[in-house]
């Protein structure tokens, strides 16, 4: 693998992905913080909005995610076949730009094509980017999931400035200034993107571009290693689905839970922006926030936690993530019980829930990035990433309908649901690590496994060194 150019110990690719992604998550959980607000907001009034029911709002709120992060299969289907990963990222962050661009637009027609766009536009950049990053490091090598925190930081700080910024203009000026200001996000992306070429040299290229090894690597049918490590990772899909199911609360339910049932007053006037009260939308920045505090901490947690030979694979961290943010919603079920008994709850319940959510993220999330890309056959190296997020798209599915029977089933007994389920499924694969490992045949450590049992994916990488 050739030498990089680094920039703190890391590729300075890194950074230009890390930039590329925190602008397109700008645009994203910009549009996505004011989405259901938008939709449930009246027809009439200062800033109207298309007067939706809930349950109607929820329903299109799962639907879209959904189908935002499935639609990462075609697109990873595409860069492995035809395109790259890098052209495809291209591609991708284009229809991004048009598609948040119509949002602007005042109109149902603009709506509903903007929303199509997105979708397409996620679908092609969410799988390949990823990827990317994970090609900027050589097997075995231990910065990888450092990297992958790195950029999960990224990710993170386009979320915290647009919850802000995005969701202040939508709720006080206009929801479409709002979401015409999420366009500009990522205008400013694909610029990154497109001005750090040089440093992305060799990554992420179309099959034509591929060394003789790869693209017999290709050809190859999976072997027997190979097909173990995909039967590990579609269970890890399952684990996925769950964490996801769970925390996309955030933009449906817990967001309109914040803006109809938590006293968001301040005490006080914000003389600048003359608010005497808290963006509902504003809550969606929390998350964001801690994990641009927490990250590098908690990565770095793990990392000694290692050193010190305890255990750290990746499903055990999924696992540990699934339980502190199944946690997290107790502090929901404690807020709906005040909601019951005072007419209305206080904002620390959300800040909390928020902050156990973030611990179990960073235990869950950037690993199981990372834990793809040393699993996934080389052949199957986008698709797979596609369907790690087609996987995400599904838990936001599951979100979305967790929130639409929340309305009859009750929020107090849907948050204490979760907790509790969340709880059970992460001790359930901490009771069945040793096998689930076994069927990894080593991948986290690949220096210290012959070459030669690694057939497929670990030759044509050893060779690119």
């Amino acid at each position: 693998m050739e030498k990089r150019e680094e920039l703190w110990g890391h590729p300075k690719g890194l950074y230009i992905l890390f930039f590329t992604e925190m602008w397109e998550r700008f645009s994203y959980y910009g549009m996505r913080a004011i989405l259901v607000l938008f939709l449930i907001s009246t027809v009439t009034g200062d800033n109207p909005g298309f007067g939706w029911e809930k349950t109607e709002a929820l329903y299109l709120y799962g639907w879209y995610t959904a189908l935002v992060y499935i639609m990462s299969i075609a697109g990873g289907w595409v860069a492995d076949k035809y395109w790259g990963q890098k052209r495809t990222v291209l591609i991708g962050g284009i229809l991004l730009c048009f598609g948040h661009g119509i949002l602007a637009v005042e109109a149902l027609w603009a709506f509903y094509a903007g929303l199509g766009l997105i979708i397409l536009g996620v679908g092609g950049l969410k799988p390949n980017i990823s990827t990317m990053v994970g090609g900027l490091y050589a097997p075995g090598d231990d910065r990888r999931d450092k990297g992958f925190t790195i950029f999960y930081i990224g990710i993170n700080l386009g979320a915290f400035l647009s919850a802000l910024v995005v969701g202040y203009v939508g709720e006080t000026i206009g929801w479409h200034y709002g979401f015409g200001l999420s366009g500009i996000g990522m205008l400013l992306g694909q610029a990154v993107f497109m001005a750090g070429q040089k440093f992305l040299s060799g990554v992420g290229e179309a099959t034509k571009d591929l060394t003789p090894a790869e693209m017999e690597a290709k050809k190859k049918p999976l072997t027997s290693i190979e097909i173990d490590r995909v039967k590990v990772m579609l269970i890890s899909f399952v684990l996925i689905i769950i964490f996801w199911g769970a925390f996309e609360q955030a933009g449906g339910l817990m967001n309109i839970y914040t803006a109809e049932k938590t006293d968001l007053s301040l005490g006080f006037t914000i003389p600048i922006l003359d608010l005497d009260a808290v963006p509902a939308s504003w809550f969606q920045s929390v998350n964001a926030l801690f994990i641009i505090l927490l990250g590098v901490p908690i990565a770095g947690f793990w990392y000694n936690w290692k050193q010190k030979n305890k255990e750290s694979s990746s499903l055990f961290k999924m696992a540990i993530g699934i339980i502190i943010m199944g946690l997290g919603f107790l502090f929901m079920s404690a807020a709906s019980l005040q909601f019951e008994a005072e007419g209305q709850s206080a904002m620390y319940w959300l800040v909390l829930a928020y902050l156990f959510h973030t611990v179990g993220e960073l235990c869950a999330s950037p690993v199981a990035l990372s834990y793809i890309t040393k699993l996934a056959p080389l052949k199957y190296a986008s698709i797979m990433m596609g369907a790690y997020f087609a996987a995400t798209g599904v838990g936001n599915k599951v979100a979305g309908m967790v929130g639409e029977w929340s309305q009859s089933a009750g929020e107090l007994q849907i948050f204490t649901g979760i907790a509790i389920f969340c709880t059970i499924i992460g001790f359930f694969v901490i009771a069945l690590l040793k096998p689930l490992k076994r069927l990894a045949h080593g991948a986290e450590d690949r220096q210290a496994i012959d070459p030669a049992e690694q057939e497929g994916y670990e030759i044509a990488e050893a060779d690119k060194l």
